[in-house]
């Protein structure tokens, strides 16, 4: 595989993937154009062997499927759409003498001080008034540009910076967008830019669910472009990774499906998250199309196979004690399979049999993810999502640094080998041999 076109791939799509919306929305394009066929989320199916078909969840979130001209294994990938960063809250204009500032929560787990000092830009789903009560028109928007920037306390106003500073959520991170003069309205300036923005009226604007992003392009680094350096690593590395080996599908036999679900960074509990009966659903609504009786669906259920890929976290050449003294992972030496006694992730020893299987099969590298013993294990959606569908399943990912910062770092070949494996896992056939 090409690792530099592998790697170019990923930059083109982590700068279209700003946040969840715009994430599924650019996947549910690929799709189509690849002949993909939308099937409406809650109207009847009728799907045919051999048939490319995805479902938009809810605008944040996408399920993607191949149904095979043969009977075959259910095989599942799911990823998340979303990522760390904050959020816009209602009435959102805020003044300090003529500084216009957004009013703002932090989304999921993200580390603060990394946000400080960026180019920033707003990207979400807006509600519009409509003619029916229960449809409101909805609107994709990106702004794609630098509009916002959180400035960070000068050294000479703070001199135990250095030291470490805690970041008041309500108080420091709120972005920066505008000097006011007489012309502005200051109680309404940024609803009137996002109404210019989507060329409608103010008062045609309902609501809104805004994130404010981190708005730099990624880049290929070091002395042999060893690394990738970008925004959103977490998770679109694995959302790219699943687009393109369902795109790769033949639909030669069994159903492969990959499920792109919202929330996980503040908990998966929603209708589109991994804590849904969405996913089951969709499973079930699938095979009683094609004809299956009950018994054949909890049989198909039970046999298929879930892989929950989310990034992993990589040995710290700066801080290497931070790292399990066995079980250490390094850039560039291949996909984690990750391990918990704990059970934050849905990995067994069957599972990760049957995955060293497929690597050895193929020559993919890989390596083995456990945390310290006297430290925190990290989780994901794969034991969610299995509770919804048991079956056997394993948590597997790109090993990343600076994971939940503004901008994280990875080894450019792991995408390259996340993607060769599963591409593989999906072409795997139940008989196949070593």
């Amino acid at each position: 595989m090409n690792t530099e076109r592998v790697a170019e791939k990923l930059l083109e799509t982590l700068k279209r993937s700003t946040c969840s919306f715009t994430t599924a929305k650019y996947a549910m394009e690929r799709l189509k154009s690849a002949g993909f066929t939308e099937l409406p989320l809650s109207k009847a199916w009728n799907p045919a062997r051999g048939g490319k078909y995805y479902v938009n969840l809810y605008d944040s979130g996408v399920v993607a499927f191949t149904v095979g001209l043969q009977s075959g294994r259910l095989c599942i990938a799911a990823a998340h759409t979303d990522h760390p960063c904050l959020y816009i809250k209602p009435k959102p204009e805020m003044t300090e003498k003529d500084y216009g500032k957004l009013n703002v929560e932090v989304y999921g787990g993200a580390i603060l001080n990394t946000w400080l000092d960026r180019p920033l830009s707003v990207a979400g789903k807006v509600t519009l008034r409509s003619s029916e009560i229960f449809h409101p028109k909805t609107r994709i928007v990106d702004f794609e540009r630098p509009i916002c920037t959180v400035p960070n306390l000068a050294i000479h106003l703070n001199r135990e910076i250095n030291k470490g500073v805690e970041l008041n959520r309500q108080k420091d991170m709120l972005p920066l967008c505008a000097m006011l003069d007489e012309t502005w309205n200051r109680d309404g300036f940024f609803m009137e830019y996002l109404a210019e923005e989507l060329s409608v009226r103010p008062e045609e604007i309902l609501d809104y669910e805004l994130y404010v992003y981190n708005c730099e392009e990624g880049c290929v680094l070091g002395l042999n472009n060893d690394f990738i350096s970008a925004p959103r690593l977490d998770n679109i590395t694995s959302v790219e990774a699943c687009v393109q080996a369902i795109l790769k599908d033949p639909a030669a036999s069994g159903v492969h499906m990959i499920a792109l679900y919202d929330n996980e960074e503040i908990g998966s509990r929603t209708k589109q998250g991994a804590d849904s009966v969405l996913l089951s659903m969709i499973v079930e609504k699938l095979y009683t199309a094609l004809d299956y009786s009950r018994e054949d669906l909890i049989r198909e259920t039970l046999e298929g196979f879930l892989l929950s890929v989310d990034v992993a976290h990589g040995l710290h050449p700066n801080r290497p004690e931070k790292s399990d003294p066995t079980n250490v992972d390094l850039l560039n030496r291949g996909i984690i399979l990750k391990r918990a006694a704990s059970q934050s992730y849905a990995t067994d020893c069957e599972s990760i049999g049957i995955l060293e299987q497929i690597c050895e099969k193929y020559r993919i590298p890989y390596q083995k993810y456990e945390s310290r013993s006297d430290g925190t294990t990290g989780s994901t959606l794969g034991t969610i999502a299995n509770k919804y569908l048991p079956m056997r399943a394993a948590d597997i990912g790109a090993p990343v640094l600076a994971m939940h910062s503004a901008r994280e770092l990875m080894g450019m070949k792991d995408q390259a080998y996340l993607e060769e494996f599963l591409t593989k896992y999906f072409l795997t056939e139940e008989t196949d041999e070593i």
